[in-house]
């Protein structure tokens, strides 16, 4: 079943890569969405508020983007994606790209749908979670 939970994730992870947020499809309807760290720290539940958090924060940016650079299965439930983020801010100008923010998700899936998403901006705070160390 966790292959599975690791080839959704690389479907979100794909449409995410080409700038495609669109999708809730694998979303329970309950999620749970928390940033631990990063610009917008908070705690969400539910598609609405996960669509207006997103919203918020890709308003923010004129060129957002995302890449994954690996996948760890960790268990039955949870999918961890190291990955980058590159942007610059609207009204910053400000070139996150030159830092080249290295970051961390935790996708936590149950029956095919991801029933909650920990975002994390500092990479090495979402490895120290589930008890990893980078490199």
């Amino acid at each position: 079943m966790s292959q599975e939970n690791v080839e959704l994730v690389r479907s979100i992870y794909a449409a995410w890569e080409r700038g495609d947020y669109s999708s809730v499809e694998w979303a329970d309807p309950e999620i749970e969405l928390v940033n631990p760290d990063g610009p917008i720290p908070g705690h969400w539940k539910g598609l609405a508020a996960l669509a207006e958090t997103w919203r918020d924060f890709l308003s923010a940016w004129e060129e957002h983007r995302i890449e994954a650079e690996e996948y760890r299965e960790l268990d039955d439930e949870r999918v961890l994606v190291l990955s980058h983020i590159t942007g610059r801010g609207k009204r910053s100008g400000a070139e996150l790209g030159q830092m080249r923010a290295k970051t961390a998700n935790l996708f936590h899936v149950r029956a095919g749908k991801v029933i909650r998403l920990v975002t994390y901006w500092d990479r090495n705070n979402g490895l120290e979670a589930v008890g990893l160390r980078d490199g």
